[in-house]
């Protein structure tokens, strides 16, 4: 690893990373009546009634609590936590099943994805576990989960992609990650070769995913498209490569995060304008769609972030960091249900009690608040939905990885306001950090210092056309993408970048869609912007800053022939649904002089 993460609580921020944090830590990830639901239907096995997946509601949802306890370390979550997962361990029964489904009912459906997801969550929690013995108690229960998997589950036994009729087998065969993690802490024989025939099935019975990547095929001609499915499963495959550091392993990840970047990811940094797959929404983000159409899943958003992260922290390139600002700032947040809207559950086909994310995010004029993914109710009464569990590793994950440690010193890689705390050899150094990427402007003052050299750098953004950073007052040169800078520190030196912030115009199928830094703009009903009005464009943009409103990070008006328009970033935009006058846009009609 090129990057590891700082320990934990030595970020605390004051902005709005951390206020989604708070609201989500607050608002679900204390609800011990939510995680005893989840744990029930491992007694229940209600999920054989449907081949359903609630089964993975538990692991999804523990792994986002784990990162959000690691970024802000409070003990009340972790007592839920620690109670939570010693009745999911419970649950086994006597050949060490922890499943969803009865055994004359097993390996199939989701059975092999919500199994994946009680290694996954119960993994994150071990990892902040304090107590040494229920640590071993978790591992002897994930040990004998596994073996019951390993021994039916092979080269020579049944196939992995043969136990789900579900996208070729694909959501059985992302198991691959926590198998493979679980290699790392026991060697397990067994489990190395379960690994290792999960990478060779390919990922799909129709076809070999890795395969296709290898050739360059684009996504959405992959033998499976479904994009969530796809990229847990290739994230499993980082894990391998990390586990062996056979280069071939990162390369050919590397070339899938390249092809879905391209092809795939659209501006607000999610995939998928078709259901949830693949469709090569490079092209077909801008195009009209019906109301009420399911794009742009949240569960997508948050799983190509982990990716992107992994990749970062392995390699060190700044092109995941990109992309996860991208993602973070405009999908993710945009989809946090802050104010308890309702939901429209196309199941029931009534708007519900809404749960803490949105599951789909528009890009063409409509509203947020359609559908609430991977929706199932419980027999004991309620319901929740699969990206409402996924959402808050994305929303832990953003902070977690602003600041990590190298073996040369430390990086700022993402941009806050609040304290961080690095350990370094000489002792810990302290920054108080004020500004924001809105602004384009942050500062930072050293207000403890380690003692002998030691090296910061700082990613410059790929979107500011034009950094500069000072220290001491005085102008330091950067690289393209970092500004390192080595030297014995000393209290009340002083750090600032200003960040270029410019417009960005795009064109596509007749319609414009704009950038202001890393955030993308949108046209909100609410706000009186009507966001299927077509816009007469002028030869040069120009984009003019107002005060934004207490909700939104940006607001500026857009000079058009015909006068000014009104945009705002994504994230606050249409965050009211059930109002009458809720639709926003991103992509915008257009018509050019």
């Amino acid at each position: 690893m090129k990057y590891t993460y700082l320990p934990n609580g030595y970020q605390s921020y004051t902005d709005r990373s951390d206020a989604y944090l708070r609201f989500i830590i607050e608002r679900q990830l204390m609800d011990s009546a939510l995680w005893s639901k989840f744990v029930d239907v491992y007694r229940t096995r209600e999920d054989a009634g449907d081949d359903g997946w609630r089964g993975e509601y538990y692991g999804k949802m523990m792994r986002g609590a784990c990162l959000a306890y690691k970024c802000r370390p409070d003990e009340a979550l972790y007592s839920v936590l620690e109670r939570t997962v010693k009745e999911l361990i419970a649950t086994a029964d006597e050949m060490g099943r922890i499943s969803t489904y009865p055994v004359d009912h097993e390996l199939c459906g989701w059975d092999m994805w919500c199994r994946k997801y009680v290694l996954v969550g119960s993994l994150y929690f071990y990892d902040i576990c304090h107590d040494k013995d229920l640590k071993e108690s978790i591992l002897t229960a994930l040990r004998r989960h596994l073996d019951y998997i390993a021994a039916r589950i092979g080269e020579g036994k049944t196939s992995v992609t043969d136990t789900s009729n579900w996208y070729g087998g694909m959501n059985a065969a992302s198991i691959l990650e926590p198998v493979v993690e679980m290699y790392k802490i026991t060697r397990e024989p067994a489990y190395l070769a379960l690994a290792q025939h999960i990478i060779a099935s390919g990922g799909c019975r129709d076809g070999s995913v890795p395969e296709a990547v290898e050739k360059g095929v684009l996504p959405h001609e992959f033998p499976t498209t479904k994009a969530y499915e796809t990229m847990s499963y290739f994230e499993g495959i980082l894990a391998y490569y990390e586990l062996t550091g056979e280069r071939e392993y990162l390369d050919l990840v590397e070339k899938f995060s390249d092809l879905v970047a391209e092809n795939e990811i659209t501006l607000i940094g999610c995939a998928g304008c078709r259901d949830e797959h693949f469709d090569h929404a490079a092209v077909t983000q801008a195009n009209d769609v019906p109301e009420k159409t399911i794009m742009q899943e949240t569960c997508v958003t948050v799983t190509w972030m982990r990716l992107e992260e992994r990749l970062l922290r392995v390699t060190g390139n700044m092109k995941y960091a990109e992309r996860i600002e991208t993602s973070a700032l405009n999908a993710l947040y945009g989809a946090i249900n802050l104010y308890g809207e309702k939901q429209y559950c196309k199941e029931e086909k009534a708007f519900l009690d809404g749960v803490p994310f949105d599951s789909y995010s528009p890009l063409v004029a409509s509203r947020r608040g359609v559908g609430i993914g991977g929706y199932k109710k419980f027999a004991s009464g309620g319901y929740y939905g699969c990206c409402a569990c996924i959402g808050a590793a994305g929303v832990a994950l953003y902070p977690l990885a602003s600041v990590m440690t190298s073996k040369k010193g430390a990086i700022v890689l993402f941009y806050h306001a609040g304290e961080i705390k690095i350990p370094f050899d000489g002792g810990e150094m302290r920054l108080a950090a004020t500004g924001s990427l809105a602004t384009g402007q942050m500062d930072y003052v050293v207000t403890a210092a380690p003692t002998g050299e030691c090296e910061i750098t700082f990613r410059i953004p790929a979107w500011s056309k034009g950094s500069t950073v000072t220290l001491n007052g005085e102008k330091v040169e950067s690289a393209e993408s970092t500004c390192t800078l080595r030297r014995t520190w000393k209290a009340g030196d002083a750090i600032s970048l200003s960040f270029a912030l410019s417009g960005e115009k795009y064109l596509l199928n007749g319609k414009v869609a704009f950038k202001y830094g890393p955030f993308v703009l949108a046209r909100d009903e609410a706000k009186g912007s009507d966001p299927s009005e077509k816009l007469k464009l002028t030869d040069l943009l120009l984009l003019l800053p107002i005060t934004p409103t207490e909700e939104e990070e940006v607001r500026l008006l857009l000079h058009t022939e015909k006068g000014e328009v009104l945009l705002s970033d994504y994230a606050s935009s249409g965050k009211r649904w059930t109002e009458k006058k809720s639709r926003i846009a991103v992509w915008l009609p257009a018509v050019r002089k």
